[in-house]
């Protein structure tokens, strides 16, 4: 099922988004929070079963749209870190969840004061340094010698198109530099728990049953073991 939330806008106004949602208006309601860019598009899917997965369960889940991506019409180029933490902060106004799983750099978007998960935590470094590095092979492969400095350098003054995402010199830079806040109620969830190969690793979107069986049950243990489904 879909649902509209109000996302806020940079001059104080709103525009409504699209979230995926199980929502039965249980006790407990996860704020699901994707990995960014191309790793999302890889993701999604298994991102969707692990949801339908804790709805079995008993527990409510939301994924909303980031400003730019997904079925939004914000452009991509005019987003930056801070708006997409003000997107989900507003989200989690909106849709009240107890608990959140962040998947990937997505620990970097999650919300003050939510407990919950980050699955496989990345830093922003990390996902730039993943997409500089495609952007150089299928420059290569275009017959082009692209060097990573000189794209590093253009990213932060104009910003950069990479793997076809159009990313602003102030999202670029912020990426640079942006870790996965600590606190003690966010717990890691790693790959060697869940099993198998990392999804977002393949060349093309997947699923996989088993890691997401894995994944909802770590959540839908740990939430009852905390208090119970109902």
């Amino acid at each position: 099922m879909f649902a509209e939330w109000p996302c806020p806008l940079p001059g104080g106004d709103t525009k409504d988004e699209m979230a995926r949602v199980f929502d039965e208006q249980r006790k407990h309601r996860l704020l699901v929070i994707p990995p960014l860019f191309d790793e999302h598009n890889k993701m999604r899917r298994q991102l969707i079963e692990i949801m339908r997965r804790l709805h079995l369960s008993g527990i409510d889940s939301v994924m909303p749209d980031l400003p730019g991506c997904n079925e939004s019409r914000e452009r991509l180029s005019a987003q930056s870190l801070e708006s997409w933490r003000a997107a989900l902060k507003a989200a989690a106004t909106h849709f009240k969840p107890t608990r959140f799983l962040s998947v990937r750099a997505g620990a970097l978007l999650v919300p003050v004061g939510l407990p919950g998960w980050d699955y496989a935590p990345a830093t922003g470094r990390q996902v730039l340094r993943g997409m500089v590095r495609a952007r150089m092979i299928a420059s290569k492969e275009g017959g082009r010698e692209e060097a990573s400095d000189d794209l590093m350098a253009q990213g932060r003054s104009t910003g950069l198109i990479l793997a076809g995402w159009d990313l602003g010199a102030t999202m670029f830079r912020q990426l640079e530099t942006a870790e996965p806040a600590e606190s003690p109620t966010r717990g890691t969830i790693d790959q060697a728990m869940v099993g198998g190969k990392p999804l977002w690793l393949r060349a093309e979107p997947d699923e996989d049953p088993e890691q997401a069986d894995a994944i909802a049950a770590i959540i839908a243990v740990a939430i009852d073991s905390a208090g119970g489904t109902e």
